[in-house]
């Protein structure tokens, strides 16, 4: 195990028998507002507030074809292989999730590092940023299970190390999301609070959480009250919109019982200063699948490397 992190730990979670709420003690957009033309003010305003903001068909039908194309052929050729990676359904050999996208597939890696997505992380978070952790989430028709309401900071700051709130997600859609296949629900402001959470992390946590997570959920009164104070939005839109939240806003989503699929890429970008240090929690870290550790990259100095690669 790696040593225990030297300075105090500015957001206790599992830890107690009771339930605490902190504020948050970082800026959520950490660069001076208006020095970006990825964003207007007042998507900067409202993501500042929000915790989120939803950008509607940013990737045209050519290119969510080839994504689809894409994401398909991952599903196909690893579904059956028992890769650590590859996560199915509880009860089912349903592919419930695929990680290391950005590892496994040269288009996603691509994705990752499109201009309409990175410029925007960078400025929210004022840092280089790399890939924390990159994914494809499938909720297939009449099958797909729920997550969980959690804070991704929580898991990533107990679990993973992550020391401060300096990290987002980005989720594209890869089909439509309606109110009804599962969207992806959101407690707009909650990222202005960190809700502890009860228990003791078990070694080895992730290898169930990300079938059904049991640790890291806010218990329910406090969920009730921060739902109860500002409400409850669920985001959708045709495929090719993207949806970025702040990584301690709290979210989750319900099964899927229609006959339409859901399914989601996700990446995490996290800032080259905020990089992992020992879990908070005191476990074992999770798998570089999971949290990237000892793969840092910039993703732009990256972007350019391989592009100097390249033959003229």
């Amino acid at each position: 195990m790696q040593n225990r992190n030297p300075a105090p730990d500015p957001y206790p979670t599992r830890s107690g028998d009771e339930v605490r709420i902190l504020e948050r003690q970082e800026p959520v957009i950490w660069s001076a507002k208006g020095r970006t033309a990825a964003l207007s003010r007042r998507e900067e305003d409202f993501y500042e507030e929000n915790g989120f903001l939803f950008l509607e068909a940013l990737f045209n039908e050519q290119e969510l074809a080839g994504l689809h194309a894409e994401g398909d052929r991952l599903k196909q050729e690893h579904s059956s292989d028992g890769r650590h990676d590859v996560i199915v359904e509880p009860g089912s050999e349903e592919v419930r999730s695929i990680f290391r996208l950005h590892e496994m597939s040269a288009v996603f890696e691509r994705l990752i590092a499109d201009e309409r997505l990175l410029a925007i992380a960078e400025h929210i978070l004022d840092d280089a940023v790399y890939t924390h952790q990159s994914r494809a989430n499938f909720k297939p028709a009449f099958k797909g299970k729920e997550f969980d309401w959690h804070s991704d900071f929580e898991t990533w700051h107990s679990e993973d190390g992550m020391p401060r709130m300096r990290a987002l997600s980005m989720s594209i859609t890869l089909s439509e999301n309606t109110p009804h296949n599962g969207p992806l629900m959101l407690i707009p402001g909650s990222h202005r609070q960190f809700v502890s959470c009860l228990g003791k992390t078990p070694e080895y946590n992730y290898a169930q959480s990300l079938k059904r997570q049991r640790f890291g959920v806010p218990d329910e009164q406090t969920l009730s009250e921060m739902a109860a104070r500002h409400g409850i939005v669920a985001p959708t839109g045709p495929a090719g919109s993207v949806l970025i939240f702040d990584c301690n806003t709290l979210h989750g989503s319900n099964s899927n019982i229609t006959p339409w699929p859901r399914n989601n890429l996700f990446f995490v970008y996290n800032a080259v200063s905020n990089r992992l240090e020992a879990p908070f929690c005191g476990t074992e870290p999770r798998p570089e699948f999971l949290a990237t550790r000892e793969r840092v990259r910039p993703i732009r100095r990256a972007e350019a490397g391989e592009r100097e690669k390249q033959p003229a």
